[in-house]
Protein backbone atom coordinates (compact mmCIF):
# COMPACT_ATOMS: atom_id res chain seq x y z
CA UNK A 1 0.00 0.00 0.00
CA UNK A 2 0.93 4.03 -0.74
CA UNK A 3 -0.11 6.88 1.07
CA UNK A 4 -2.33 7.95 -1.97
CA UNK A 5 -4.19 4.26 -1.34
CA UNK A 6 -4.39 4.96 2.43
CA UNK A 7 -5.15 8.64 2.07
CA UNK A 8 -8.25 7.02 -0.05
CA UNK A 9 -8.96 4.27 1.84
CA UNK A 10 -9.97 6.90 5.16
CA UNK A 11 -11.85 8.93 3.18
CA UNK A 12 -14.28 6.18 1.81
CA UNK A 13 -14.40 5.47 6.11
CA UNK A 14 -15.00 8.69 6.79
CA UNK A 15 -11.97 10.01 8.23
CA UNK A 16 -10.27 13.62 7.41
CA UNK A 17 -7.04 13.69 6.15
CA UNK A 18 -4.80 15.65 8.55
CA UNK A 19 -1.19 17.04 7.44
CA UNK A 20 -0.04 14.95 10.58
CA UNK A 21 -2.24 11.89 9.23
CA UNK A 22 -0.35 12.45 5.54
CA UNK A 23 3.20 12.45 7.43
CA UNK A 24 2.50 9.47 9.43
CA UNK A 25 1.66 7.61 6.00
CA UNK A 26 4.77 8.64 4.33
CA UNK A 27 7.46 7.87 6.83
CA UNK A 28 6.05 4.34 7.09
CA UNK A 29 5.91 4.00 3.05
CA UNK A 30 9.39 5.35 2.79
CA UNK A 31 10.78 2.99 5.73
CA UNK A 32 11.90 -0.28 5.01
CA UNK A 33 10.66 -1.92 7.77
CA UNK A 34 8.75 -2.18 11.04
CA UNK A 35 9.19 0.58 13.52
CA UNK A 36 7.77 1.83 16.34
CA UNK A 37 5.87 4.47 17.64
CA UNK A 38 8.96 6.32 19.49
CA UNK A 39 10.64 5.77 16.06
CA UNK A 40 7.74 7.40 14.67
CA UNK A 41 7.55 10.39 17.30
CA UNK A 42 11.36 11.16 16.69
CA UNK A 43 10.69 11.36 13.12
CA UNK A 44 7.78 14.13 13.42
CA UNK A 45 9.55 15.68 16.00
CA UNK A 46 11.44 17.82 13.54
CA UNK A 47 8.26 18.84 11.41
CA UNK A 48 6.24 19.28 15.04
CA UNK A 49 6.56 21.41 17.85
CA UNK A 50 4.72 19.02 19.81
CA UNK A 51 3.12 15.70 18.93
CA UNK A 52 1.56 13.77 21.89
CA UNK A 53 1.34 10.03 22.01
CA UNK A 54 -1.54 9.86 22.41
CA UNK A 55 -1.93 11.32 19.01
CA UNK A 56 0.62 8.75 17.50
CA UNK A 57 -1.00 5.93 18.93
CA UNK A 58 -4.66 6.90 17.94
CA UNK A 59 -3.29 7.02 14.28
CA UNK A 60 -1.55 4.08 14.53
CA UNK A 61 -4.38 2.07 16.13
CA UNK A 62 -6.66 3.53 13.27
CA UNK A 63 -4.55 2.51 10.42
CA UNK A 64 -4.25 -0.84 12.01
CA UNK A 65 -7.43 -1.11 12.50
CA UNK A 66 -8.36 -0.42 9.09
CA UNK A 67 -5.90 -2.73 7.49
CA UNK A 68 -3.18 0.16 6.68
CA UNK A 69 -0.19 -0.75 8.55
CA UNK A 70 0.66 -4.50 9.87
CA UNK A 71 2.03 -4.81 13.60
CA UNK A 72 3.79 -7.48 14.33
CA UNK A 73 5.20 -7.92 18.55
CA UNK A 74 9.65 -7.32 19.08
CA UNK A 75 11.46 -7.59 22.03
CA UNK A 76 7.98 -6.77 23.95
CA UNK A 77 6.85 -3.69 22.01
CA UNK A 78 4.53 -3.24 19.03
CA UNK A 79 5.92 -2.06 15.67
CA UNK A 80 3.88 -1.04 12.59
CA UNK A 81 4.84 -1.33 8.84
CA UNK A 82 2.56 -0.62 5.75
CA UNK A 83 0.77 -3.22 4.52
CA UNK A 84 1.67 -5.36 1.20
CA UNK A 85 -1.01 -5.35 -0.96
CA UNK A 86 0.80 -6.48 -4.17
CA UNK A 87 0.87 -10.25 -3.42
CA UNK A 88 0.22 -12.74 -0.67
CA UNK A 89 3.68 -13.56 0.89
CA UNK A 90 4.94 -13.52 4.81
CA UNK A 91 8.03 -11.98 6.31
CA UNK A 92 11.45 -12.19 7.84
CA UNK A 93 11.95 -9.64 10.33
CA UNK A 94 14.80 -8.56 11.81
CA UNK A 95 14.75 -8.25 15.44
CA UNK A 96 17.88 -5.63 15.90
CA UNK A 97 16.31 -3.13 13.10
CA UNK A 98 12.96 -4.61 11.94
CA UNK A 99 13.50 -4.61 8.40
CA UNK A 100 12.23 -7.52 6.40
CA UNK A 101 12.32 -9.80 4.04
CA UNK A 102 9.02 -11.50 1.57
CA UNK A 103 9.41 -14.80 2.51
CA UNK A 104 7.12 -15.67 -0.88
CA UNK A 105 6.00 -19.54 0.19
CA UNK A 106 3.05 -20.28 2.53
CA UNK A 107 2.93 -22.68 5.03
CA UNK A 108 -0.86 -22.37 4.88
CA UNK A 109 -0.78 -24.85 1.68
CA UNK A 110 -0.13 -27.69 3.77
CA UNK A 111 -1.86 -26.92 6.83
CA UNK A 112 -5.27 -26.30 5.04
CA UNK A 113 -5.32 -29.73 3.72
CA UNK A 114 -5.15 -31.04 7.42
CA UNK A 115 -8.12 -28.88 8.50
CA UNK A 116 -10.72 -29.65 5.28
CA UNK A 117 -13.42 -28.95 8.07
CA UNK A 118 -12.81 -25.71 9.56
CA UNK A 119 -13.43 -22.12 8.54
CA UNK A 120 -9.72 -20.75 8.45
CA UNK A 121 -10.49 -16.71 8.52
CA UNK A 122 -6.94 -15.80 8.27
CA UNK A 123 -3.54 -16.43 9.42
CA UNK A 124 -0.25 -14.90 10.03
CA UNK A 125 3.41 -16.45 9.62
CA UNK A 126 6.85 -14.62 10.50
CA UNK A 127 10.35 -15.77 11.34
CA UNK A 128 12.26 -13.86 13.34
CA UNK A 129 16.43 -13.21 13.91
CA UNK A 130 19.06 -11.03 12.67
CA UNK A 131 19.51 -9.68 9.33
CA UNK A 132 22.79 -10.24 7.41
CA UNK A 133 23.65 -6.75 8.54
CA UNK A 134 22.85 -7.01 12.41
CA UNK A 135 24.56 -10.06 12.19
CA UNK A 136 27.94 -8.58 11.48
CA UNK A 137 27.75 -5.62 13.99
Amino acid sequence: MDTKEAINLLKEKGYKTTGRRKEILKYFEIEDGYRTAKDLITHLEASYDSISFDTIYRNLHLYSEHGILETTELNGEKHFRMNCTHHHHHHFICKDCGKTKEIDVCPMDEVESSLKNYAIEGHKFEIYGLCPVCQMA
